[in-house]
């Protein structure tokens, strides 16, 4: 055997930086795709479909004025009225951000006069926990439904809470904003509720 055949063959620096390169390329698109853009507009194929069906229970031991604050369904959405549905939980850290903000909307003109109803829809909760989260906090919303095991969230592709939806008066969902609201959301969904009278 000769020298030349015995001494193992030298690979070129560039067969080394060639996986290197590629990987950085990648993780520049990833890291402008997921640190760009708006967040809270994630795209949903429900908007302009009528609300997946739902039935959900009202929240146990829940009451305003010594009544029982009821549940909805499809039923209550899209009666002559657009509906604004909050889907929260206790155990969520930014549902405790927005819930200010959920507070502030109840009072607006338009929800105060009926012309927009705010409900919520509590996700994988416990009934204690949502009822003491409600006390604490304050209650915005006219009815509550549970949604216990997720089902429901899951039909309205809930992508993690909190989430919040526009029923217009006919049933179809218009609008929806992913993560805790802010003023200016809060108000861009109300106007949009306003609009589809």
């Amino acid at each position: 055997m000769s020298e030349a055949e015995a001494a193992p063959r030298r690979r070129s620096p560039l067969v080394f930086l060639v996986p290197l390169l590629i990987f950085g390329a990648l993780a520049i698109v990833f890291g402008v795709g997921l640190f760009s853009g708006d967040k809270s507009k994630v795209p949903s194929a429900l908007i302009g479909r009528v609300a997946p069906a739902i039935s959900l229970v009202p929240l146990e031991g829940l009451q305003r004025d010594g009544q029982p604050i009821p549940a909805f369904g499809n039923a209550d959405l899209g009666k002559g009225r657009a509906t604004i549905v909050n889907v929260f939980a206790s155990w969520c850290a930014p549902c405790r951000v927005e819930h200010p903000v959920l507070m502030g909307l109840a009072e607006a003109d338009a929800v105060k006069q009926g012309k927009v109803a705010l409900v919520g829809m509590n996700y994988k909760d416990e009934a204690e926990n949502a009822r003491r989260f409600l006390g604490a906090l304050g209650n915005p919303f006219s009815a509550v439904g549970v949604d216990r095991a997720g089902r429901a969230a899951i039909e309205w592709g809930v992508y993690g809470v909190p989430e919040t939806f526009v029923i217009g008066p006919n049933g179809h969902i218009l609008d929806k904003h992913v993560g805790p609201l802010d003023q200016a959301a809060a108000g861009k969904l109300l106007q949009r509720a306003l609009q589809a009278r």
